[in-house]
């Protein structure tokens, strides 16, 4: 396939430069950029838009690719489309000395869904119609267009959505891919006719159902007091808290700020990059089984007040019996904090090939015996004794148990329900579980050097040892993603349940799981909270008393705080060569919180 050779990690990162950071005296340069951003809005008109096309829906069902017939900044263009979904480039370019665009058009036979970019220039080429108007047949067709208005004429047998702007700088670049996925709204429309069909007046309006990708004077704050997230970023590095990290911050719907820090390890042969895979750890709970408690919850089929025994039949017989799930989910079912599973495995548990007797996955050469999980493991927890019941005491049992219950309900194992019910629809590329199985090592962040249990370095495969027993796929840890897509996920949350067009859950739903649940602890139904008690400054210091998220061992957090509009994303591998415990002494993810939350309290006041 002659598809434009762009490597996706490059194409991504370009944003990042492009936008996303904040340095010293970044404050004029940006306000100059959200000028020009703002001077693209401003004539950027959306034609052909009668079936509400823009912004694109459904993106679980759409095969997307991306054609530059000759743009000159289709890096940025394809990089901001693949911050919304999958997208595929391709150039006419690779396609030279062709007398037609045949051989591209083949190579796009198994995508439904194509973005063309050209400038007026490739316009007055009466090939790149046909090919646009023959393409639109048979798929979906949108026309990024970038140039004067005295060429829409060459449109005019063109039914295909056009997403028009007489700019063609790099600001135009980035804002044209976001309105056509509903990160920026279309809003003018034209002011002088320009042929019989693109009169006065033309143009339609949408509405923004997306993150928009932009700079933080955006979201009305100042670049420039964001720089203190530079400074905790380097001292954390130079303390050994993790060898690097990446941090997000999303205000009102926005990006203004993903940047990369450190290196995937201390050796420091591998920059980090903002579209690098993290192990989330914990956060798997939130992100994965809770949303998939709410789905369950909503459709009936989950009762919080039901007993675990009427799910599960295998604790009739044991002390879980009678707890109800909602104990569950608020940690207060009175199970043990953690069981360490890696210590009872035998020798003869596991081999260093895979093979029928031993088919579960565990690490590169290790493989541990069939039905291990349902032999060893789940009589364990089964029968582990229930000391604390009523009382807040934080366990991993809670969400194996409430894996084995979902899964139960649903009929499907969780790993497929998450990708199929949240992820892919959302546009999210990289979350789910079992990494290595769709991504190569280089765009994972390596974790531990395991030298006890697996006895090797763990790259894409789960760092929790009870999750890498069971395959990688647990209710407790197991999750990868990147900060994209966590911005994405926890924007949703924001949103109270909408996105991108779509609604995943009833606004009274979010508020009921991510609100204080209990009377003993401040947890949520599967949500961390703010901690009322003041000496905890947790999870920050100035964080409000509505913030709700989660934490993760491997050195993660996200944090969504309503009373700001922000989602903060973290994360790290602090767990890398070995365990460190410099990133919580430090405080470090709790101190960038608050960097960010003076921002944006100096900005409300202003």
């Amino acid at each position: 396939m002659r598809k434009n050779r762009i490597v996706n990690a490059v194409t991504l990162s370009l944003l990042s430069i492009f936008t996303l950071s904040a340095c010293a005296q970044q404050h004029s340069k940006n306000q100059a950029r959200l000028a020009a951003m703002n001077a693209v809005l401003q004539n950027a008109i959306l034609f052909n838009n009668q079936s509400n096309v823009i912004p694109l829906t459904a993106l679980d069902k759409k095969t997307i690719a991306s054609v530059n017939l000759g743009n000159p900044n289709q890096l940025i263009v394809d990089s901001l489309l693949n911050k919304y979904a999958k997208v595929t480039p391709f150039s006419a370019a690779d396609y030279q000395g062709q007398p037609t665009l045949n051989n591209l058009e083949d190579d796009l036979k198994y995508f439904n869904t194509v973005v063309v970019s050209l400038t007026d220039v490739q316009s007055n080429e009466p090939r790149n119609i046909n090919f646009i108007n023959t393409l639109s047949k048979s798929k979906q067709v949108i026309v990024a267009f970038f140039g004067n208005g005295n060429h829409l004429s060459a449109f005019d047998a063109t039914t295909a959505p056009i997403v028009w702007t007489e700019k063609t700088d790099l600001e135009a670049a980035s804002v044209i891919p976001q309105i056509i996925f509903g990160g920026i709204p279309a809003t003018n429309k034209l002011i002088q006719g320009y042929s019989h069909k693109y009169t006065a007046g033309s143009g339609f309006t949408t509405t923004a159902t997306r993150l928009k990708y932009t700079v933080p004077e955006d979201a009305g704050v100042n670049s420039d007091d964001l720089n203190g997230i530079d400074d905790i970023t380097a001292e954390a590095i130079r303390a050994k808290a993790a060898p690097g990290m990446v941090v997000l911050v999303a205000k009102d719907g926005k990006v203004i700020f993903n940047k990369a820090y450190g290196n995937h390890t201390y050796d420091g042969s591998v920059p980090e990059r903002v579209t690098d895979i993290f192990d989330l750890a914990s956060v798997t709970k939130v992100t994965a089984t809770t949303p998939t408690v709410m789905r369950l919850f909503e459709e009936k089929k989950l009762n919080l007040d039901t007993n675990i025994g009427a799910y599960i039949p295998k604790a009739r017989l044991t002390g879980m019996n009678n707890i109800k799930v909602r104990e569950v989910m608020l940690h207060q079912a009175g199970f043990i904090p953690y069981i360490p599973f890696q210590d009872s495995v035998r020798p003869e548990d596991h081999s260093s090939d895979s093979s029928a007797a031993f088919p579960t996955k565990v690490a590169d050469g290790y493989y541990i015996r069939k039905d291990y999980f349902k032999d060893v493991m789940w009589p364990k927890m089964l029968n582990a004794p229930i000391r604390t019941r009523g009382t807040y005491v934080y366990s991993d049992i809670s969400m194996y148990v409430m894996k084995d219950i979902v899964e139960r309900l649903s009929g499907t194992p969780l790993n497929d329900y998450v990708y199929t019910n949240f992820y892919k629809p959302l546009g999210m590329q990289t979350a789910g579980f079992l990494p290595r199985n769709r991504f190569s090592r280089e765009q994972i962040v390596p974790t531990e050097n395991d030298t006890y249990f697996r006895k090797t370095l763990l790259v894409g495969y789960v760092h929790d040892q009870g999750a890498a027993l069971v395959g990688g796929v647990s209710g407790h840890a197991g999750l990868f993603a990147n900060s994209n897509d966590m911005a994405i996920m926890y924007q949703m949350l924001l949103n109270k349940g909408t996105y991108g067009g779509e609604q995943y859950f009833k606004p009274e739903t979010v508020n009921m799981f991510t609100a204080r649940q209990s009377a003993v602890s401040r947890r949520g139904l599967g949500f961390d909270r703010w901690d009322p008690v003041a000496s905890k400054h947790y999870p920050s210091e100035l964080a409000s008393d509505q913030t709700f998220g989660h934490t993760g061992y491997t050195g993660t957090c996200v944090w969504v705080d309503p009373s700001r509009g922000l989602v903060y994303v973290f994360l790290s591998n602090r767990v890398n060569p070995t365990v460190s415990e410099q990133l919580s002494k430090l405080l470090i993810r709790g101190r960038i919180q608050d960097v960010i939350n003076k921002a944006i309290d100096k900005a409300n006041k202003q």
